[in-house]
């Protein structure tokens, strides 16, 4: 069962202080590149954690949410085609993702390769460019999480949930194909923190949590008892992509 708390009276909001969030931006961009340009020919056709995507068909909706992030006018586009497509029992952001997955798919792995490399920086630069008036803007329509509706301001998405869709895509793409994951703390330990503190926002019961791994460390909150894990495996956990009991059923969105 999974733990649920109300819906949020104001709209979700970014944790991170912005230079930090947009130092993490750029950060991500680079590592993902520098994945995606290390795969060899055969890791393309590897099945990934996602479900119905190949390595190339998820690279190909990263290519696509960058391409998006960087030009208002790919922006529009993708928007329009998510709109057109949404409604009965698909949700909104799966029309989205399919949409860049057949969009850019069409792409052989080595234009991929130079998309992202292109797009990532154009992507990150965008984003700082957010002015603050419109990061405080909450978004149209709402996300279920947890089983709940809630509302994202608009720097909730660019500067949290933008940086943290590429990081698990790496780690998806590390576990297709067995290459090593870069893993640091001042990157990836600075993701998982802001996580966990999401993640006991939403639960909001004690907890005492011990993360391992160079992206881990360890958060305490009251008197309950401990959970031990690898830091990596509590974000997939938090993710979906893999399944929790107790407080490890609540969701966090990537």
């Amino acid at each position: 069962m999974t733990t649920t708390t109300p819906a949020p009276t104001e709209p979700r909001r970014s944790a991170i202080p912005r230079p930090e969030s947009m130092t993490l931006a750029a950060t991500e961009y680079e590592r993902i590149g520098s994945a995606v340009a290390a795969l060899d020919p055969a890791d393309w056709n590897r099945p990934t954690d996602c479900p119905k995507w190949t390595v190339h068909q998820m690279i190909s909706h990263v290519a696509g949410m960058a391409a998006m992030t960087a030009s208002i006018t790919e922006m529009i586009r993708q928007q329009r085609a998510a709109d057109r497509g949404s409604g009965g029992e698909e949700r909104r952001i799966d029309v989205l993702t399919a949409y860049q997955v057949d969009r850019y798919g069409v792409h052989p792995p080595d234009e991929l390769r130079a998309l992202i490399a292109r797009l990532g920086p154009r992507a990150a630069a965008a984003r700082r460019r957010v002015p603050a008036f419109l990061r405080k803007l909450t978004m149209p329509g709402s996300e279920r999480v947890n089983g709940v509706d809630e509302r994202w301001t608009v720097g909730f998405l660019t500067e949290v949930i933008l940086t943290r869709d590429p990081w698990m895509h790496r780690i998806d793409l590390s576990r297709a194909t067995g290459r090593p994951l870069e893993l640091t703390a001042g990157h990836d330990g600075r993701i998982v923190d802001d996580a966990v503190r999401e993640w006991a926002q939403r639960h909001g019961k004690p907890y005492r949590l011990t993360l391992h791994g160079p992206a881990g460390g360890t958060w305490t909150s009251g008197d309950a008892p401990a959970i031990e894990l690898d830091a990596i495996e509590f974000c997939r956990i938090l993710s979906g992509r893999a399944s929790g009991s107790g407080l490890l059923s609540t969701e966090v969105p990537f």
